[in-house]
């Protein structure tokens, strides 16, 4: 998750926010789990529900908020929406899709909004990879155009790569790339075997090889890497005893930050998620209150303590550094509270005692 410069109390607020503005986006990334739908859906959250679902997210303070989608760059209010959300005071960030829609004075109207940040997919280091993810010729040209224009123009840049069996043995070449652009982060999403990811999640072993990977570029990257659903990179660079690198302080700030535990996730139609790969949700922000859904409901409390994991989850010593990911353990099992799949480390055998005496009773 994307740390923030300034600490929070994960329990009475999130560090990250995400809203997915929409559903409509012109690609057609067979994966996509809103179905690659070029078309809004008449149910998503209107221009008015969008203002007060920016003003209840400032009740929280100033955490990071993601305009996402689909595209957003689909809304027609976009412009509207981001400049009520700096004029707010939020940390603002948008991700558009490498579509015909983000021409360089697109960009310069996000900049000109005051947006801090755009972020770019980029799945691949040429475009028979990134292209054949994502459904639609040209992507990858016009996603390193972008990110080259964005360059130029001072506006800061997140590549976004989502890791799969595709990509597993390109990952240095894409990061070149992102150093070439000069971006300020490399962001990699772990998609869990849930719908269109199914056949595209990685097997437990082969994270441990992508986090070798990810350890040798951050040592000479000039952007921050942090990851997605792999909580567990966490574990593996404290393991690695790693705490001297550049990665040292972020690690600390985001060092709980997983499905529903610092992170909040906000969908088209106004549900209210603990992330995007984890789709139970706690209400909805047309009726039910943003701020007292993540501090006080069930599920989010529920997520927020480690001490309720099961599996070697429940009993690991790296609980409060990783606690696994919820969303991969949902997928897999339906029970978001169970041990994580995606993680092949066992637990010492007197952390196993430890938390076996002491671990609490918790009541869905």
């Amino acid at each position: 998750m994307h740390p923030v410069s300034t600490p929070m109390n994960i329990d009475q607020a999130p560090l990250v926010v995400t809203w997915e503005t929409t559903q409509a986006c012109d690609l057609g990334c067979a994966s996509c789990r809103l179905g690659a739908n070029p078309y809004p859906d008449p149910a998503e959250l209107t221009t008015g529900e969008g203002f007060r679902l920016l003003e209840q997210i400032r009740e929280f303070g100033t955490p990071l908020l993601m305009f996402s989608g689909g595209d957003p760059l689909k809304r027609p209010d976009l412009t509207s929406l981001l400049r009520r959300s700096v004029a707010l005071g939020l940390r603002t960030q948008i991700c558009p899709r490498a579509t015909p829609l983000l021409t360089r004075d697109a960009m310069r109207r996000l900049q000109s909004c005051g947006v801090e940040r755009m972020s770019i997919c980029l799945d691949g280091p040429n475009a028979w990879q990134h292209d054949g993810f994502r459904g639609v010729d040209g992507a990858y040209e016009r996603a390193v155009e972008a990110l080259e224009d964005a360059r130029l123009m001072d506006l800061r840049t997140e590549v976004r790569t989502t890791v799969t069996h595709r990509n597993l043995h390109s990952l240095e070449q894409i990061a070149e790339i992102a150093a070439s652009v000069e971006a300020h982060t490399w962001s990699l999403f772990f998609p869990v075997p849930l719908g269109g990811w199914k056949n595209q999640a990685l097997l437990a072993d082969e994270y441990e090889q992508v986090f070798e990977q990810l350890q040798a570029i951050s040592s000479w990257a000039p952007f921050e890497v942090v990851t997605n659903e792999a909580a567990h990179y966490r574990r593996h660079l404290v393991d690695s005893e790693q705490s001297e690198s550049g990665q040292g302080e972020s690690r600390e700030r985001c060092a709980a930050v997983s499905d529903g535990r610092g992170s909040l996730f906000i969908s088209h139609t106004g549900e209210i998620h603990p992330s995007g790969f984890l789709p139970v949700s706690a209400g909805n922000v047309r009726r039910d209150s943003l701020v007292e859904v993540y501090r006080n409901s069930s599920l989010f409390r529920i997520l927020r303590d480690s001490r309720g994991r099961e599996g070697k989850c429940g009993f690991c010593e790296y609980g409060r550094v990783c606690g696994g990911s919820r969303a991969r353990a949902y997928a897999a099992t339906g029970d978001f509270l169970a041990e994580d799949p995606g993680c092949t480390y066992e637990p010492a055998r007197a952390a196993v005692e430890a938390r076996r005496m002491s671990r609490p009773v918790l009541v869905q």
